[in-house]
């Protein structure tokens, strides 16, 4: 394992404990979410400072947030109230909320946005026995072009759209099932194209590539699909079961595909321990885990969670926020 150090870090400033939610990476640097209903931006240079945008967000309570733009720093968020909001952080504060996406009053749980296909999708809590995907055309009217109602039989709990295809979209859910839709396809019969029955409700799923699909439980069950012809029965590649055995850690934070096609990162943290592991997932070994290039965090949030990371390669920078209300900046040893 290569241990980081923590050379900067930022505590949000008030007596109430306040978690940081999320952290969006964009090229401008890491921006925030947190539990005081805050949407920050951060100088990745200079954590410490604090944020230099900080804008109140309108969502009752905040629930997620997406990149809609990386480059041009537009995010979008959205929270309990099921309003959705499009932030452009170029702007005064006072026009940084761009668009504000309506028609929809239930509790919004995750989002996927595409800049590519002019596209916002939220996922929302289970309720009056309907559990709703919405999509927006961003450049239409500030009401859905799709709903779909019967996608999941339960809370939408994960979006993501495929990698190079702006018309894929995954969907996670706690009735356990992974599907993949097709957002041209209006009738609601024909949009799910595949899907995958993971078999215990869904934290995070997302694409690895253009074909393979991972899916984490909420209690720490992690295993591999596969969009392929040859795996058209949609049972899983890998199935690695319980993570906490596999990597002896205590919770997953996240998996991320890495940039380069090599594999994915995964977050995994011991808070008792007061640690926090990044774990190569290696596709070129046959997606096997690479412990002994591990990255780790040592200290990491002391024994709070880390809710959530990213990675910034150039800089050769991780940023890690957690349940303490840190965000905090880890670098190699100069």
């Amino acid at each position: 394992m290569y241990p980081l150090t923590c050379v900067d870090g930022y505590r949000i400033p008030l007596r109430d404990e306040v978690y940081v939610l999320d952290i969006i990476p964009l090229i401008a640097g890491p921006a925030t979410i947190s539990s005081d209903q805050k949407l920050s931006l951060f100088n990745p240079a200079n954590v410490s400072a604090g944020p230099h945008i900080n804008l109140s967000t309108h969502h009752g309570n905040i629930t997620c947030a997406k990149a809609f733009d990386a480059g041009s720093a537009v995010v979008c968020t959205a929270g309990e109230d099921g309003s959705v909001s499009l932030w452009d952080l170029r702007q005064d504060a006072r026009q940084a909320e761009v668009a504000r996406l309506t028609n929809n009053q239930v509790p919004v749980l995750s989002l996927a946005c595409s800049s590519a296909g002019f596209s916002v999708v939220a996922g929302t809590e289970l309720q009056d026995h309907q559990a709703s995907i919405l999509v927006w055309d961003v450049r239409g009217t500030p009401t859905p072009k799709l709903h779909y109602k019967e996608v999941h039989s339960d809370d939408v709990t994960e979006l993501n759209f495929h990698p190079t295809d702006s018309n894929i979209l995954l969907s996670g859910s706690t009735d356990g099932l992974v599907n993949i839709c097709d957002t041209r396809i209006t009738d609601e019969d024909e949009v799910v194209i595949q899907t995958f029955n993971h078999d215990a409700s869904i934290h995070h799923a997302g694409f690895l590539n253009s074909t393979e699909v991972f899916a984490l439980s909420h209690d720490e069950k992690l295993a591999l699909y596969d969009m392929a012809e040859n795996h058209e029965n949609g049972a899983a590649t890998i199935n690695f079961g319980d993570m906490r055995n596999v990597l002896g850690c205590q919770y997953i934070a996240n998996v991320f595909a890495k940039s380069n096609g090599a594999g994915a990162v995964i977050g995994a943290g011991a808070h008792d321990q007061e640690a926090f592991e990044l774990v190569h997932l290696n596709k070129a070994q046959d997606w096997s885990f690479d412990r002994e290039n591990s990255v780790g965090l040592p200290g990491a949030h002391s024994s709070e969670i880390i809710r959530s990371f990213c990675f910034y390669d150039e800089a050769q920078t991780v940023f890690s926020a957690g349940e303490d209300g840190y965000i905090k900046a880890w670098k190699p040893n100069a």
